[in-house]
């Protein structure tokens, strides 16, 4: 039997997620909305740790300031009464139609001020609820149509964007990290930086570029035929894993956000061995310690009854994984296949300290080509190891 989550689980839940009402392109809402703090009030009875919303998850897009500051307030004293850590804070630059074309990357120039300022004024909410990260999804900084855009001026706006966000962050003194969300596609038909790859390269451009990171989504990747646990190690590889986006999504179809681990169970368990266990073979590799967050959402089909237990599920699914993850890697058969496969070899540096490419060319190895090539690795007798952990 599953254990309750507890706060020191670290799981956090966007209020937009139990707070999707059901709408959909094909129809309209199936439940009702519930007030921002009744969603935390409940997702901290169900053992979360913390909770994020958009800016326009709490307060309607033209609300002034008066009426933002008393929504945001509420929510502020509901969570903290709650215990619940409001980690996160992102923008909405989606919705309404002015970011048809973007927020940062529009050909209208005065969308991108206007867009700028809604991000910058979603940062300063950030810090005043007392958030680590601020996330940035351009959900519709795209394309439908090739010639609709100067590709490199939509990178350099971007560019200049981030820069001055970070730029911002930085000259307030406030303790945020920008994670960006990479996505390929939905709503546009092509999103810019549409894979962890693409994200980290336009990072590498920044001024700012040090406080500027990844929020890998499981869902986002997997829509790209991608593998979510090798964008979570790329972005270890690089520091830049500053927060991440757990849920279920069933191969090459619109992002369905589904219970994480209702999608692909396998690369699920997977995702958790690394997140739990770090890298086999690098004991001192690089680890995630941040937030386990999901980005999902309950089913249409459900009411609120069946909201909460969808929350819940997403938790005991992690729970599930992350006990038998560490069963699997704690089995000696385990270890032994491991041993057997060269896991631990591959952390192992293919040239010896001090060597040099001469030294590397000139070097007479003990190496049997023959035997290197009739090697049998065992690969699939270690996969089926963790098959049976998952379901056995």
């Amino acid at each position: 039997m599953v254990r309750q989550p507890t706060k020191d689980d670290r799981f956090s839940f966007g209020l937009w997620t139990v707070g999707w009402t059901g709408i959909d392109p094909f129809g309209s809402a199936t439940r009702p909305s519930l007030d921002p703090w009744e969603y935390s009030e409940k997702l901290a009875e169900l053992g979360a740790w913390g909770i994020t919303f958009h800016d326009n998850d709490v307060f309607p897009f033209d609300a002034d300031e008066q009426t933002r500051r008393r929504i945001t307030g509420q929510l502020k004293d509901a969570a903290d009464k709650a215990g619940l850590v409001i980690e996160m804070v992102t923008t909405n630059t989606f919705t309404h139609p002015v970011f048809k074309d973007g927020g940062l990357t529009s050909n209208d120039r005065g969308v991108r001020r206007f867009g700028l300022r809604k991000v910058l004024s979603a940062v300063d909410l950030a810090a005043e609820m007392g958030a680590s990260t601020f996330v940035m999804w351009g959900g519709r900084e795209g394309a439908e149509y090739d010639s609709s855009k100067n590709l490199f001026a939509a990178l350099q706006r971007y560019k200049e964007g981030l820069d001055t966000v970070a730029g911002y962050i930085k000259s307030q003194g406030y303790d945020l990290r920008i994670g960006l969300e990479p996505k390929p596609n939905e709503p546009r038909g092509d999103i810019f930086l549409p894979t962890a790859g693409h994200a980290l390269a336009l990072i590498a451009e920044l001024e700012h570029g040090d406080i500027v990171g990844l929020n890998p989504e499981t869902g986002h990747e997997q829509m790209a035929n991608l593998n979510y646990t090798h964008a979570l190690a790329q972005a270890l590889f690089s520091g830049k894993l500053f927060h991440i986006d757990l849920n279920g999504q069933k191969g090459l179809k619109y992002d369905q956000d589904l219970v994480f681990g209702h999608g692909d169970l396998l690369s699920a368990f997977f995702t958790v061995d690394l997140l739990e266990n770090g890298f086999p073979g690098s004991p001192d590799g690089p680890r995630y310690t941040g937030p386990k967050h999901f980005d999902y959402k309950p089913s249409r089909t459900e009411y609120f009854e069946g909201v909460w237990k969808s929350a819940a599920a997403n938790m005991a699914t992690y729970l599930q994984l992350a006990e038998k993850a560490r069963a699997f890697r704690a089995d000696d058969r385990v270890q032994e296949a491991m041993r057997y496969s060269g896991v631990a070899d591959l952390a192992q540096p293919t040239l010896a300290p001090g060597e040099t490419v001469a030294d590397l060319l000139t070097a007479t190895d003990d190496f049997d080509l023959d035997a290197a090539a009739e090697r049998d690795y065992g690969f699939v007798q270690l996969h089926q190891l963790a098959v049976e952990h998952l379901i056995g």
